[in-house]
């Protein structure tokens, strides 16, 4: 049987899908946590300063046409709270310097009149810049007041490293989880197509029923088209033994009137040569027809194992029953022939299978076995299974052939001058295994072929 080529694995596929999936958005979670970070952080920032300006703002007084501000300590006070900042100020009324650092850079105005904010360098430092106005009524008129506050960001860059590394932890611990759970639902979305490959793999060469189970609508075409597949199988299979059923019944009756006729002939010819020829298509005629009977035997047997019955058996009335049936064809040898063991084995199963199993066995004994041999049928009842073996003083089997001798029209080499057809062990072999047994051949230590039926009690 040839292995289809394998070209990748489904479940790889599915498993590299995810974690390339998962991957990806382990990045976009940490990207996803960084500028989350960074805009509350700055948003954070922002309203400290905004606020520290305000408030330094809301000091300012007008007396006697000056403007006076008491820078108040919160005002400052509050950014120093939050990190361990360096904090500039500067203010101005219009272009007017008037406190704080004179060289702090100015943010452009809000047209709307609202905090203006910079991010620039400052004294060598990065500093975060909220500038804030107010008009102011002087002597001169009208005038803007304007407040900038500014803060370095060393604390805020530590803040935002350590947010990093946390978001990296995350990123990292998401993936950790993506990757367990891809592996738990790359297993489980395989699982229904293994266990439909389990439930085939698990028949037997002849169970051609339809898969009935449950799957995933995906897998419904192909479950169908296997269906289909084994329905066809079914058929050409049931065609082919129908006709080998029908062939061979319809050579054996034309086969018997030639070997009637032949046996006329050679009792009527007084030539030697004549005589001795005829005798040959006898034993070919006689080949012929055991082939026949025993190729219809088989098709049979196949037909009733595709539809088992399950019938309590009485395995000691059945040995008995088929010891006494054929009793009259070995004492045409001058073979004896008795059943062994009185005690009574119950098992499950079609009682006309076994017996035929059985049959074939006997008739390969007495047919192997010289004149004058002796062959016992032994019952035996273990704990788990009852043990039905055929023994005989013939010739046995040749040790190197015991594995080869069930299969289909297989014959040993000590017993091609002897008509037979080598179905008998094929019939046998396929019946026990059909009933959960198995099918032993040995020799016999003294001599002779030992074939045993191992079938489990019921």
């Amino acid at each position: 049987m040839s292995t289809p080529v394998a070209h990748g694995s489904i479940r790889h596929r599915l498993l590299l899908s995810l974690l390339a999936s998962a991957a990806l958005l382990a990045f976009v979670v940490y990207f996803v946590v960084q500028s989350v970070a960074r805009q509350v952080a700055q948003e954070s920032q922002d309203n400290v300063l905004a606020a520290s300006a305000l408030s330094i703002l809301d000091s300012a007084r007008l007396s006697g046409g000056e403007i006076s501000i008491d820078l108040p300590y919160s005002a400052l006070s509050m950014l120093d709270s939050i990190s361990d900042e360096r904090v500039f100020y500067a203010i101005h009324l219009e272009s007017e310097f008037l406190s704080g650092y004179a060289d702090l850079p100015e943010p452009t105005s809000d047209p709307g009149g609202g905090p203006a904010f910079l991010s620039t360098m400052f004294l060598g430092e990065d500093v975060r810049i909220a500038s804030v106005r107010r008009r102011m009524s002087t002597d001169a008129g009208r005038s803007f007041l304007k407040v900038s506050v500014a803060q370095t960001l060393s604390g805020q860059k530590l803040t935002l490293a350590r947010i990093s590394r946390t978001s990296m932890t995350i990123g990292a611990g998401f993936f950790l989880v993506s990757v367990l759970l891809a592996g738990i639902i790359s297993r489980s979305t395989i699982r229904p197509l293994d266990r439909l490959t389990a439930s085939v793999s698990r028949r037997g060469p002849k169970d051609l029923r339809p898969v009935a189970a449950p799957v995933p609508s995906e897998m419904v075409p192909l479950v169908a088209s296997l269906n289909s597949l084994m329905k066809r199988l079914q058929q050409s299979l049931a065609r082919s033994e129908d006709f080998i059923a029908e062939a061979a019944h319809r050579v054996r009756t034309p086969l018997a009137i030639v070997r009637t006729k032949a046996e006329v002939a050679q009792r009527k010819s007084g030539d030697q040569e004549t005589s001795k020829a005829l005798k040959e298509m006898i034993h070919a005629i006689d080949d012929s027809s055991r082939t026949a009977g025993q190729l219809l035997d088989h098709a049979m047997v196949t037909f009733r194992l595709d539809h088992l019955a399950r019938e309590q058996i009485s395995l000691l009335r059945l040995v008995q029953d088929t010891v006494e049936r054929l009793r009259p064809t070995s004492e045409l040898k001058d073979i004896s022939m008795e059943a062994i063991g009185t005690q009574n084995s119950i098992i499950m199963g079609d009682p006309i299978l076994v017996q035929n199993a059985l049959h074939n066995l006997l008739d390969n004994a007495i047919k192997y076995a010289p004149t004058g041999a002796q062959i016992q049928v032994v019952l035996e009842r273990h704990q788990n299974h009852a043990e039905v073996s055929v023994k005989d003083t013939g010739p046995g089997f040749p040790a190197d052939e015991l594995e080869q001798l069930p299969k289909r029209f297989a014959r040993g080499k000590n017993a091609q001058a002897v008509v037979g057809s080598g179905l008998g062990l094929t019939i046998a072999k396929e019946v026990v295994e059909a009933h959960g047994g198995i099918l032993q051949i040995s020799n016999n230590p003294r001599g002779g072929a030992c074939v045993s039926l191992l079938f489990p009690l019921s």
